[in-house]
């Protein structure tokens, strides 16, 4: 995004399309416009598993992504719950993300299904913004919003206060008067252990975890951790989007049992089936499993992951079923079992 002194100056963008799961399914019955709809599972809220997606009447009630199904039910007797259809789901992607890269100039990063960073030269990114949202209504029939910024950083934090289907700005010039007294986990990449950690050492805002020292919190959480932190909380970021193809770090597949499982060998046959199938997905892709993960979901609804380095990358079905359950061997047994995971992780183009 550099160019001679007298170009437009550099903006990033970020296209957030809004519950894009719900929204597609929306589009696909147009019947449940303006309904609280729920993607997730097989669709069933009698059967155990989580919301993927929920519209925003349905959030309205409490719904969100990691709801326990049941729980939705519960808190939105009256939403429309239907099934995941993840193929369509990437299909409808894939279309969205041409169009961005029609934008003229445009380069585009792509982050997942439902949002991209488009760096854009223009003296007017509010003007470009609302024409990337009228070309993707118009090509797709889905609203986005877009967050506007001078890095990366700030144009995903934007999106935050443009949501639904607006537009918002934020840069260095903005950034402490918006920022400065929210809470550090307002911050992309900040969760809420990361957050605790820095309330334990007095930093509670985001002007004050920019104000640390980062070599402090280099000594505390570590050389790398540390001054980053600090980096996010004065809006310091990447400035260049990068037009490399969206390439996936990971393939898991999981599974929640309609009742729980308390047969180490049953959790055993169940993890290794799991491991089959994620198996099958990296020999599809062609690119050979770096690492193994598991992840196990204890009654009531405590969950743990557990994860290893191969000794060598493999797409051997034998060789990952093997690793996944030494992994699995390496949580502690008696308890009950409500879900079961399996990922294997890609090394980092």
């Amino acid at each position: 995004m550099s160019g001679p002194p007298d170009a437009d100056p550099a903006w990033v963008l970020h296209v957030d399309l809004d519950q894009f799961l719900a929204a597609v399914e929306v589009l696909r019955h147009p019947e449940l416009a303006g309904r609280p709809v729920v993607v997730g599972g097989r669709g069933d809220p009698t059967q155990r598993g989580v919301v993927a997606a929920a519209s925003y009447p349905a959030r309205e009630h409490g719904v969100r992504a990691g709801t326990p199904l049941r729980t939705a039910a519960k808190r939105c007797p009256d939403a429309v719950f239907l099934p995941a259809d993840n193929p369509h789901y990437e299909e409808v992607s894939e279309r969205v993300m041409a169009i961005l890269r029609d934008t003229p100039g445009a380069v585009v990063e792509v982050m997942g299904w439902d949002e991209a960073f488009v760096g854009v030269r223009t003296a007017d990114p509010e003007a470009t913004a609302r024409a990337i949202q009228a070309a993707v209504l118009d090509g797709t029939g889905l609203h986005c919003t877009v967050g506007i910024g001078d890095n990366l950083l700030r144009a995903k934090i934007a999106t935050g206060f443009g949501k639904p289907a607006g537009v918002h700005r934020l840069t260095a010039d903005t950034w402490d008067e918006v920022m400065g007294d929210r809470p550090t986990r307002a911050l992309w990449g900040i969760g809420a252990k990361t957050a605790a950690a820095l309330a334990e050492r007095g930093l509670t805002t985001v002007r004050e975890l920019g104000a640390a020292d980062p070599e402090a919190l280099a000594a505390e959480l570590g050389p790398m951790l540390g001054p980053w932190y600090v980096q996010l909380g004065r809006g310091i970021g990447r400035r260049e989007v990068s037009a490399t193809p969206w390439v996936r770090r990971s393939r898991s597949r999981e599974t929640t049992f309609q009742t729980d499982l308390d047969d180490w060998d049953r959790i055993r046959t169940e993890t290794a089936a799991l491991a089959r199938r994620v198996a099958d997905d990296i020999t599809a892709d062609g690119r050979p499993a770096l690492r193994v993960a598991v992840k196990v979901r204890f009654v009531p609804f405590t969950t743990r992951s557990r994860s290893k380095t191969l000794p060598t990358p493999t797409t051997d079905a034998t060789a990952f079923e093997a690793a996944a359950l030494e992994v699995l061997d390496r949580f502690r047994r008696g308890r009950a079992v409500r879900l079961l995971g399996v990922r294997a992780e890609y090394e980092k183009p």
